[in-house]
């Protein structure tokens, strides 16, 4: 062998495991979730069933600094607060004392549809002037408000036409998540007469999932608030992961002839304007004394500690103090039993932000985490995030581990530019966020393969070169080059094992070992 070719050999001694490509950038939503790939719906798809949870988590349901989805834990309490939820409590036990205690009511349902969902006419007979104009993308499954678990044996169509006269809200929501829009209806019906059928509604409102438009002023909507009902249902999926991610629609005895953002109506029986009476658009917050117990089911704390979080919007009037829920055959017969011990008093009524205030001002942080990466198990990783940021609020800024099989050691993780060290092969993902208490937080995420690096050794036996490596996991595949760099690698042995004997001749070539 010349000094030469035993040169290039070597040169190749130490090499490093190229493991699977990495992912493309995530879409993460307001609480830090990755939402992962946008949903493809072909047919439409009921509410209470995996598919629909699959294709709903995977949306960011209204834009991450909406009002449904605004982080108001930390917003002062209202002056008047003790006022108001005295005379809450007071107006609601007029009805019976259990009225004060929060009542988890399953009732509004939800449909999926895809882009290409037939449009059929709608007539709007009670605020034709206020509805958003027909045709809508209607699927002959589109449940109503309370099926299945408030109609008894009835079928989906025999509430559809109302057969007993029962009435009520009858409120309806379709969800095309390919356009993100939303059409919910108030009063829905199918009327049916021989071979002919039409849908009726008292008013119908079109939303988009990707913006914080409001209703025009003084506007109602398919809720007297004229808020979208989506944005503030209590849903199976999210209940399941352990956290409600948004505000909660909340039912009140009467509220006064006012609306705050985002509100747009009123709806005062008896009109009154009371200031110690809510307005439509009030948001009430579970008052952070209250100590949630670590028994209580998963889907009773996924409620409590969105009520701490984003609190409740006050939307409609009623009978109770309720929250509304998707009435899923799903749920338990004993869900939110717990939940409903809490009554008005363990609530309070917070300052409210307005549509330029809050996580919607000037000034929101912008997070990037940089490019993903693969480095060797053991090896210091320097992480190069950044923020960019024109508020004058503090920031704080943190790395944390979004999953992966092992926890990772920052050396600092409260720096956007610092090193990690990983104890085991595997893909990680690393959460970068920097949050200041007024914005929605920022994140961002960073994917790394840690691998297990190969280490090869060469030995010259006679006319042939043993090569021998450690680390990695088989098949390993074997390339030779002849000048480095080079694109042109040629694969000279697929193997199991891991050593391979080299024939030496004349000519020079690099070596290199790939495994999994």
């Amino acid at each position: 062998m010349s000094a030469r070719r035993e040169f290039r050999i070597g040169a190749m001694l130490l090499m490093t495991l190229l493991a699977r490509g990495l992912s493309a950038a995530e879409r993460i939503n307001h609480e830090g979730r990755i939402l992962g790939a946008m949903p493809v719906v072909t047919n439409a798809i009921l509410f209470n069933t995996p598919q629909a949870d699959a294709g709903i988590s995977a949306l960011q349901v209204y834009p991450r600094d909406h009002a449904w989805n605004e982080d108001i834990s930390r917003r002062p309490v209202l002056g008047n607060s003790a006022a108001m939820i005295h005379l809450i409590a007071t107006n609601l036990a007029s009805g019976g004392t259990s009225r004060t205690n929060v009542r988890a009511f399953q009732e509004m349902n939800f449909v999926l549809v895809p882009d290409n969902q037939p449009l059929l006419p709608i007539s709007f007979v009670t605020y034709p002037s206020q509805s958003d104009p027909s045709p809508y993308p209607i699927p002959s499954n589109m449940p109503i408000e309370s099926w299945p678990t408030q109609t008894g044996s009835l079928s989906l169509y025999d509430w559809q036409r109302d057969i007993d006269n029962d009435g009520g809200d009858r409120h309806s929501i379709i969800i095309q998540p390919g356009t993100g829009n939303v059409w919910e209806t108030w009063q829905a019906k199918l009327n049916v007469s021989g071979s002919s059928s039409n849908w009726q509604a008292a008013n119908g409102a079109k939303w988009n999932l990707n913006s914080n438009a409001l209703r025009p002023l003084d506007w109602t909507s398919a809720d007297a608030a004229g808020l979208s009902m989506l944005g503030g249902l209590v849903r199976y999926d999210e209940c399941q992961r352990g956290m409600v991610e948004h505000a909660i629609r909340l039912i009140v005895k009467s509220t006064r002839r006012a609306y705050i953002y985002p509100a747009t109506h009123h709806a005062s029986v008896p009109s009154t304007t009371n200031p110690n009476k809510p307005a439509m658009g009030e948001r009430l917050r579970l008052k952070s004394s209250f100590v949630i117990p670590d028994n209580w089911p998963i889907a009773d704390k996924a409620v409590a500690h969105a009520l701490k979080k984003y609190g409740a919007i006050v939307a409609d009037n009623g009978n109770f103090f309720s929250i509304s829920v998707v009435p899923d055959s799903r749920w338990t017969n004993n869900v939110f039993q717990n939940l409903q011990s809490l009554n008005v008093g363990h609530f309070e009524v917070i300052q409210t932000t307005g549509q330029t205030e809050g996580p919607r001002s000037a000034g929101a942080p912008v997070v990037n985490a940089g490019v993903d990466q693969t480095v060797n198990r053991g090896e210091v990783m320097n992480l190069v995030g950044s923020v960019q940021y024109t508020n004058a609020a503090p920031l704080t800024t943190r790395w944390s581990v979004y999953s992966g099989p092992t926890n990772a050691a920052f050396a600092n993780a409260a720096q956007t530019n610092t090193t990690v060290n990983f104890t085991a092969a595997g893909t990680y993902t690393l959460m970068l966020s920097a949050s200041n208490g007024v914005h929605t937080t920022a994140y961002d995420a960073v994917v790394i393969n840690v691998v297990n690096g190969i280490r090869m050794s060469i030995a010259r036996n006679g006319s042939t070169a043993l090569l021998r490596w450690t680390g990695g996991a088989a098949p390993f595949v074997v390339e030779s080059v002849p000048t480095v760099p080079s694109s042109n690698w040629i694969t000279v042995g697929t193997l199991t094992t891991n050593q391979m004997s080299l024939p030496l001749t004349n000519g020079s070539a690099f070596y290199r070992v790939r495994g999994q």
